[in-house]
């Protein structure tokens, strides 16, 4: 699984005019799934999302997780994160997953991030054409990928 995990004071998702999930200050992740991906990950993933500590502490100092500020998380789902453009022009997305593996990959996280977090994530509509726009608090921008535990 690869994440890119972005600190936001406000974030939404928009689908066919119409806003389908919305936070205030939180995080978007933006998660792209491959096939190699397992629950292993699920937790992995979820459990270091939900505890990084990104934001400011009463001295300013980036010391506080997201559960700590009680903020919320949206969850959108991204294959071009697995793009690869080692070849040509083109990207190619060989390693995202196809639709029948990571539909029940992001369920499961979405749920797992939410009792991480101990409240429900919002998400976007898997496949949509979704319009995603966001504050990014800071910046603060963070990637990271499972497979590769940096």
């Amino acid at each position: 699984m690869r994440a890119v995990i972005q600190r936001v004071s406000e974030a939404k998702v928009t689908i066919e005019g119409e806003v389908r999930s919305s936070v205030g200050h939180g995080l978007l992740v933006l998660l792209g799934i491959e096939d190699a991906d397992r629950q292993e990950d699920i937790e992995w993933l979820s459990r270091k999302i939900v505890n990084l500590r990104i934001f400011g502490d009463e001295d300013g100092v980036m010391n506080r997780s997201v559960r700590e500020v009680e903020g919320d998380i949206l969850v959108v789902s991204q294959f071009t994160l697995h793009a690869s453009t080692r070849k040509g022009n083109r990207p190619s997305y060989i390693r995202a997953a196809r639709p029948e593996v990571s539909v029940p990959i992001y369920e499961a996280f979405v749920q797992r991030i939410g009792a991480d977090l101990g409240k429900a994530a919002g998400t976007g509509e898997f496949g949509a054409d979704m319009k995603v726009s966001l504050v990014n608090d800071g910046p603060v921008t963070i990637i990271i990928d499972t497979k590769n535990r940096e």
